[in-house]
């Protein structure tokens, strides 16, 4: 008897585990599969289609590939995580070669992916100022999701236009 109520009473634990911060593990899982395929998309791209753009004013691959890398890091930095201190947020724009703009891509994705699991449950409704809007922190989880998969279809735009075949749809 005793090992039942000792299974019961742990099982109980698992499962009140398991369901804290069910909200940012799902956000989290979904953001990832999106940055993997950004990436995936990154690299599918030829050296030279990163200065194409598919009309004058209208960012170009690699200046779309930047835009999410320093969202990441604005988004981030809203809900109370700085970018590391070897970012330079004021000059991402400046960033040049493929190989350069994946790898700061990539570094973003990683820093982001990691905080969205530092917010609390108790402080998912914190009211934050995103410059742009008054939102809870809850909101600015979903936005970095969403913006990462907003880009994520401009990409795939992008890539069609340029005959590129997004790599999971071969």
């Amino acid at each position: 008897m005793k090992k039942v109520v000792f299974l019961l009473c742990f099982s109980c634990c698992l499962m009140s585990f398991a369901q804290e911060n069910l909200t940012q593990n799902t956000i989290q899982g979904v953001l990832k599969g999106n940055q993997e395929q950004v990436l995936s998309l990154a690299q599918a791209f030829s050296e030279e289609q990163y200065n194409w753009r598919p009309m004058e004013g209208v960012n170009s691959v690699g200046e779309a590939l930047l835009h999410v890398a320093g969202a990441n890091y604005f988004l981030a930095s809203k809900l109370g995580f700085p970018p590391p201190e070897d970012v330079d947020m004021m000059n991402m724009a400046k960033i040049t070669g493929k190989d350069n703009i994946i790898e700061t891509l990539k570094k973003s994705n990683e820093f982001v992916l990691e905080k969205v699991t530092k917010i609390e449950d108790g402080n998912l409704n914190d009211e934050v100022d995103f410059g742009f809007a008054q939102m809870n922190k809850l909101s600015g989880l979903l936005i970095i999701m969403e913006h990462n998969g907003e880009h994520k279809g401009q990409l795939i735009a992008y890539a069609r236009s340029n005959g590129v075949v997004p790599p999971w749809s071969k």
